[in-house]
């Protein structure tokens, strides 16, 4: 009996130093008085902008298939292995955008993310083959129903199909070709903004009938010899298919684009929005009822003829401001989280940054975290005081997890809880951040 006492006591023990080690309180300090909090927004104040100006516009746009050969595994959901059949291809798309004295180029992938290292291989490939880009902006579509084997780690490993070397390898290639063949395409364009409301597609996945941002933003590039393209973001996560759909897919977002360039455009490309807090309302998860879905976003699309044109000089603006962050706060409960060297060891580092481009009077911001479509609102009407449409996307080359509302932190919803890696407070945090981004903007 006693022998068993001892054994009990040194499992006791060994459950509450594994215990100590490995898990930690929340912090639940306020923000604004941390030193990291500050020092972002003295570096936003002081960081320089470059800027350029002529009297025109060159774009060019091109999408390289990089379906691998091979079935990969599917990411998005819990993991469900690879996938058994294509329901449509995997693409690159890249977007250039110059006034002829400095250029940006976006840089799309039917991904869930674009994580770190992918970001950082193509970065690699494209200063080696020597493109001229100024700013290289990386969106992604979110599909979950998406390839995976470009994220490194154990959370990679265990989660989100690991890390293949000829899957990376093949989406750097597909970048970089997407890149040099767009800027071999570029000719004099038009621009022009449009900005539709669809409400009743799209609905607050947190808070029944809670705010949402309802708009699909699109910016529309037409060339000399008529050749359109377009660029556009909507709030609703590509969550559209079922968990339990097999197949390889950018979901409606892949859906959409093809509807558009059958119809409408010769070139499209969907980045995902403020989709921190949003779901799609369709009427089903099968393959035909998320591209009945697709359908009526072109719908509500097409039948809305607002746009604006971009009028007077092709001013090019832009900056960076990284961010700085606190520890890791990955809970495992509301009040506890595990330590900041056991986040690191399952994710590895996530840098968190803003990229900022102005295009006439459209600002865009990029960001690292996945934001709530709820804090659009405030920043839109903020945007129209300065004389700016507004056009967030996330997904930038990096991923903190989620940035939601700060109410919501203590809530039982998987996204704010697990997944808001950083809170609480890093709602408001991004909220001020965003809010001062636009107040820099000059008009």
């Amino acid at each position: 009996m006693l022998r068993m006492l001892r054994v009990f006591a040194w499992v006791v023990a060994g459950i509450l130093l594994l215990g100590v080690a490995t898990l930690t309180t929340v912090d639940r300090s306020p923000l604004e008085e941390q030193d990291f909090y500050k020092s972002t927004f003295r570096q936003l104040a002081s960081s320089p902008w470059s800027s350029s100006s002529s009297l025109h516009w060159l774009g060019g746009w091109a999408s390289i298939n990089v379906t691998p050969h091979q079935p990969a595994e599917l990411v998005g959901y819990s993991p469900r292995g690879p996938y058994t059949f294509v329901q449509d291809s995997s693409h690159v798309k890249a977007l250039t955008l110059s006034n002829g004295k400095s250029s940006i180029a976006w840089l799309n992938y039917e991904l869930l993310i674009v994580h770190p290292q992918l970001a950082n291989q193509v970065r690699s490939g494209v200063k080696e083959a020597g493109i001229p880009v100024d700013q290289l902006i990386f969106t992604a579509t979110h599909t979950h129903s998406g390839m995976g084997g470009y994220m490194p780690g154990l959370a990679g490993s265990l989660a989100f199909g690991g890390y293949d070397e000829q899957v990376v390898a093949q989406l750097v290639a597909g970048s970089v070709r997407a890149l040099q063949t767009a800027l071999s395409s570029q000719d004099t364009i038009t621009l022009s903004y449009k900005k539709t409301s669809a409400p009743d597609l799209v609905a607050n996945r947190f808070v029944k009938g809670g705010a949402i941002d309802p708009f699909v933003r699109q910016i529309l590039f037409q060339r000399k010899d008529g050749q359109k393209a377009t660029f556009l973001t909507y709030s609703a996560h590509a969550t559209a298919l079922s968990s339990k759909f097999m197949g390889l897919s950018g979901d409606y977002p892949a859906f959409l684009t093809q509807h558009l360039e059958e119809d409408e455009v010769d070139f499209a490309l969907f980045a995902a929005g403020t989709v921190g807090s949003h779901r799609p309302l369709t009427q089903g998860n099968t393959p035909e009822e998320v591209n009945a879905y697709a359908q009526a976003i072109e719908a509500r699309i097409s039948a809305d003829t607002s746009s604006i044109s971009l009028q007077g000089e092709a001013l090019l603006r832009r900056s960076k401001v990284d961010i700085q962050l606190g520890e890791p706060q990955l809970r495992v409960s509301t009040n506890f989280r595990i330590r900041p060297w056991l986040f690191r060891s399952l994710l590895g580092e996530v840098p968190a940054y803003l990229d900022i481009t102005q295009v006439g009077n459209i600002l865009f911001i990029s960001s690292s975290g996945e934001l709530s479509g709820v804090f659009y609102e405030d920043w839109d009407a903020l945007a129209k005081e300065k004389g700016l449409e507004l056009v967030v996307t996330v997904f930038n080359g990096s991923y903190i997890g989620y940035i939601t509302p700060d109410e919501l932190y203590d809530s039982h919803f998987h996204e704010v809880r697990e997944m808001n890696w950083f809170g609480p407070g890093n709602g408001n945090y991004f909220d001020q951040l965003i809010q001062a981004v636009i107040h820099k903007v000059e008009k």
